[in-house]
């Protein structure tokens, strides 16, 4: 087995000179235990549990470098199934690990390739694997590094897919060439292991057999994602490109298709992936790009893990405890003592041991049972696990009808769009046809006025009528009247059947009154036949009239001339008619022609109206987007001096990176508001110009100013100061990134970068210093004074065991007396030792205090150590709290008022403080100081004293308990029941304080 021996030199390097030195050297050791183990030369595949440790390793340290560190170190040149191993570990550290992997692996790109490339010259079954495996890995990281939305573990929702994808189709077909390319390598590798299984005659039982086959579980993990990822974008490239177009990619997916097929089939199988991992079965054809709702019909392949057997741990002697004899000599000495003095007084089982053996019995039950339950727990997680994968199908099968709806849906907006324009253009119509209207009710207007001049010509011409009736009626004594008249009838029929010709050519709409007119004829007609029929009367009248003859014939000759006037009128009239239709005819072409140019200009000014808008929203637009381009390269900068080490002598005090991540918080509240303004209003970008470009100058101050603080700080705050920077500034350049794209506007949310300015704010708060109410130049006073303190409360403390002593020496006697002068004089003596270590801290402290303040003074020097002092404040104030509280307990334990276990409890709590005291001491100490030598003798001397004060307190616990006889004759059954009550009770509460006590 290949091991490593020496810790290189850049791990020691990071190794901070402080209290986690001693954490920091426990896990380069694990580490190193953990690869050395699962990377070696044996033919065997990679354990779980050591990958698993060096995977947690990554996530520890936030990053590879402890393993890349070792990884150097191996001999791969020197065993091809060393190179092997490496790559199948280096896989499961890309894939599981901290996502800082990738960014550590991109450094070692070249001694990944020299491997494959050494490998692939050599005539060795393994190293023709791992050649091919080197560059399925270079290939990842080169994927995964171009790509950052796709996680190592390639598990990303469609979404997010969309997102990566963009809406450019040349994004898209570039990231479909890139997939293809990966699979390629996935797919060569499965065929190079399964040829050489197929050639070897191997099983997949066998670990030759199996070391190969180990890794191909994480490339079908990397398959199945690449899979589904590939189909997605080929559908999305068919509805954007011309099927010729992509006819070479459908070739090369259909190829890639049915090895991946033929590589499932043959992985499930095999029995040692039946129980490693759950491989999903491809349907029997490829999709079919060219119908694009074979997309509904696609189910997303899963893979499912099945959950592991806890394995065995082997032992690991992660820390030497030194070179002193072996652990066998224990049982040696009690083998002498046995042959000496004979057995143990235990070896005869009382009922405590049965008790035991009950309880053992008991504990063996419920192992089974809880191994049942196990069991039972396991069976449940594998139903469950089926009905996800269910839930999955179901939820893909939800998403593809998402997705139908979502085209559906798309289809009725632009069936709305094209109503509400078509409506919008009969509004228009219909305000062009009021128009008319209104023009046409005017023509209208004057048209009545024509026609009721020409029923007033119509009247007259009626009245006419009637007079010439009446003078007819006169006329018929004579036979000449009777012609006359009838020649005036035939006259003014002619005239009236012209006049009603006229008016049915030119006013249709006068028909029904024309038709009155000779209705009205008629029956003056009818009068005429019954004047004619009244003549035979008026003959006898005859004489009477002829004297009026005379006088009707001038009347008639008048009569005459006016009706020549009225047709003279009614000519005119007519006349006049006809020329205000043609004025009305020339009216409305000339209103036609106004409103087609009307039309037309109006058209050309709302083009040129959206036009301008056009215009004035792109120069918002680019006036956005240059102040966001701007905001991006600020950003950048700060970001990028995260990493400058340049900007390590740059320092800042947390007080003022509070200051500037509130001012930065008030900025995103500013910038959240003048985006929602101009989301609603894309004419006025100005708002959101001005709280972009000063949050820009905010966050890069952040950022810049929490770098800078970090250089200060310990080492866990400044690390997670320097990760909430970072994250600050990725969300930072997500977000003005957003604000470029017209499209990716309408999502971007400001507020997501309030969350690591206020993780920011938090961080440097807490490292704001704590001791505010004691003045700097007062800390050596105080460390002086807690000092003497505890010095006063160690003797305080020594003089009233003192006294409990004297009281203990009269108030009890026997096994008592002796059970409380053991356990008070072990207390004296922890007591003394701890006096004497606080007496040697103090000189070690002023030895210090001498060595490093130079020509400042004392206080100054506290001052300037401010942290330390406050630790020794802090351990000198626990050792004499510790102290008063030991006397405390002992008191109480004399007195038989307190338990025995207080005590315990009080002399690790007080051995604990004093460790600290040490610990604080030992920091600034000299390693070659006498007293720093004398001071960790105290220490060993104070334990010694603390496990004399546990062991004789439990020895007198057990011998007063021993010697302690009840007397039952004088108790009842109630009062019987009660005291075994507490007896229990008090067996409980001391195995409740067993704990404690270990602890």
């Amino acid at each position: 087995m290949n091991s490593i021996k020496n810790v290189p030199a850049r791990v020691l390097s990071r190794r901070p000179g402080h209290s986690l030195e001693a954490e920091r050297e426990q896990f380069d050791k694990t580490q190193a235990i953990s690869i050395s183990k699962a990377i070696n030369t044996q033919e065997a595949p990679v354990k779980e549990k050591h990958a698993r440790r060096i995977i947690l390793g990554t996530h520890h340290e936030k990053g590879a470098f402890t393993f890349w560190s070792y990884a150097i170190g191996l001999p791969l040149p020197s065993s091809s199934i060393l190179s092997w191993k490496f790559c199948h570990v280096l896989h499961k550290v890309l894939r599981d690990g901290h996502p800082n992997v990738l960014h550590d692996c991109q450094r070692y790109r070249s001694n990944i390739r020299e491997i494959g490339d050494l490998w692939g010259h050599l005539h060795d079954r393994y190293g023709q694997l791992v050649n091919i495996y080197t560059k399925l890995l270079l290939t990842k990281i080169s994927f995964h590094l171009k790509h950052p939305e796709f996680p190592a573990g390639l598990e990303v929702t469609d979404e997010v897919l969309e997102k990566a994808a963009g809406t450019d189709v040349n994004n898209v077909f570039q990231l479909t060439v890139e997939m293809f390319d990966y699979m390629d390598c996935a797919l060569k590798l499965s065929e190079s292991v399964f040829r050489q299984l197929n050639t070897a005659i191997a099983v997949s039982q066998m670990s030759s057999g199996q070391c190969r086959l180990a890794p191909l579980i994480q490339v079908i993990q990397d398959c199945s994602p690449l899979y589904h990822y590939t189909v997605k974008l080929m559908f999305k490239l068919h509805s954007c490109l011309p099927a010729d177009t992509l006819q070479g990619h459908r070739d090369r997916f259909h190829e890639q298709f049915h090895s991946l097929r033929n590589f499932f089939r043959r992985a499930s199988d095999m029995l040692y992936f039946k129980r490693l991992i759950q491989i999903p079965r491809l349907p029997e054809g490829p999709p079919n790009f060219l119908r694009a709702s074979a997309l509904a019909e696609h189910i997303k392949p899963v893979v499912v893990i099945p959950e592991e057997a806890p394995e065995d741990e082997e032992p690991e002697n992660l820390i030497e405890i030194g070179s002193g004899p072996p652990a066998a000599e224990p049982a040696v000495v009690a083998d002498l003592f046995e042959q000496t003095f004979g057995p143990p007084n235990g070896s005869m089982k009382d009922d405590r041991d049965l008790q035991i053996e009950t309880l053992k019995r008991e504990v063996e039950t419920l192992r089974t049972e809880l191994d049942k339950i196990q069991l039972e727990a396991q069976r449940y997680m594998a139903q469950l696990k089926g009905q996800v994968n269910a839930l999955e199908a179901e939820l893909e099968e939800q998403r593809k009808q998402k997705q139908k709806a979502l085209v559906d849906n798309e289809q009725l907006r632009h069936e709305v769009a094209r109503l509400r324009a078509a409506q919008l253009e009969g509004e228009r119509h219909q305000g062009l046809r009021e128009e008319a209207e209104k023009k046409a009710s005017a023509t209208e207007a004057r048209y009545n006025k024509l026609k009721e001049k020409h029923s007033e010509l119509i009247t007259t011409h009626a009245e006419l009528l009637r007079k010439n009736a009446d003078t007819a009626k006169q006329l018929t004594v004579t036979q000449q009247s009777q012609e006359e008249v009838a020649r005036v009838k035939e006259q003014l029929a002619f005239q009236v059947e012209q006049v009603k010709r006229e008016s049915e050519m030119k006013l249709e709409e006068q028909s029904d009154q024309l038709e009155k007119l000779k209705r009205e004829l008629e029956a003056k007609a009818g009068e005429l036949v019954r004047a004619q029929a009244a003549l035979s009367h008026a003959e006898q009248s005859g004489l009477e009239l002829s004297s009026r003859l005379d006088t009707l014939s001038a009347e008639k000759d008048t009569l005459s001339s006016e009706v020549r006037q009225r047709q003279a009128e009614l000519v005119a009239a007519q006349s006049l008619v006809r020329e205000k239709e043609a004025a009305l005819d020339q009216e409305q072409q000339r209103s036609s022609r106004e409103r087609g140019e009307l039309q037309g200009r109006l058209a050309d000014k709302e083009s040129q109206e959206q036009g301008l808008q056009r215009r004035l929203l792109d120069e918002q637009f680019a006036m956005l987007r240059g102040t966001a381009a701007e905001a991006e390269r600020i950003l950048q900068d700060a970001v990028g001096k995260l990493d400058d080490p340049l900007h390590l002598r740059c320092t800042s005090s947390p007080d003022y990176l509070v200051s500037r991540a509130q001012a930065a918080l008030d900025a995103v509240s500013t910038l959240e508001k003048g985006h929602a303004q101009y989301l609603i209003s894309r004419a006025d970008a100005s708002a959101l110009v001005a709280a972009l470009t000063r949050f820009s100058h905010l966050a890069a101050d952040t950022i810049v100013h929490g770098s800078a603080t970090s250089h200060l700080a310990p080492t866990d705050p400044a690390d997670r100061l320097i990760d909430t920077c970072r994250e600050c500034g990725v969300r930072a350049l997500e977000l003005v990134r957003q604000l470029q794209d017209q499209q990716a506007l309408l999502q971007a949310q400001p507020s997501l970068v309030q969350t690591p300015l206020q993780g920011i704010l938090q961080l440097g708060q807490e490292l704001k210093p704590k001791i505010l109410d004691v003045r700097q130049e007062e800390l050596g006073a105080v460390v002086d004074k807690e000092m003497a303190a505890t010095s006063a409360a160690i003797e305080d403390a020594v003089r009233r065991i003192e006294d409990v002593m004297n009281q203990a020496r009269h108030a009890s006697s026997g096994v008592k007396l002796e059970v409380n002068e053991r356990i008070l004089n072990s207390c004296t003596d922890l007591m003394k030792a701890i006096r004497l270590l606080v007496t040697t801290s103090t000189s070690l402290q002023k030895e210090i205090v001498e060595s490093g303040r130079g020509a400042a003074t004392q206080q100054e020097f506290y001052a300037k150590n401010s942290r330390w002092t406050e630790g020794l404040i802090s351990a000198s104030k626990a050792v004499g709290w510790g102290a008063t509280q030991l006397v405390e307990s002992a008191d109480r334990v004399v007195l038989h008022t307190g338990k025995y276990e207080e005590l315990i409890v009080c002399s690790h709590e007080i051995a604990a403080s004093t460790a600290q005291l040490v610990a604080a001491s030992k920091v600034k100490a000299d390693k070659h100081s006498p007293h720093l030598s004398r001071l960790q003798e105290c220490s060993r001397a104070v334990n010694e004293m603390a496990a004399s004060v546990v062991a004789s307190t439990r020895s007198g616990q057990e011998q007063i308990e021993d010697r302690d006889t009840m007397d039952f004759s004088g108790l009842s059954l109630i009062k019987l029941k009660k005291q075994e009550m507490e007896t229990q009770l008090d067996k409980k509460d001391g195995s409740y304080a067993a704990p404690l006590v270990n602890y």
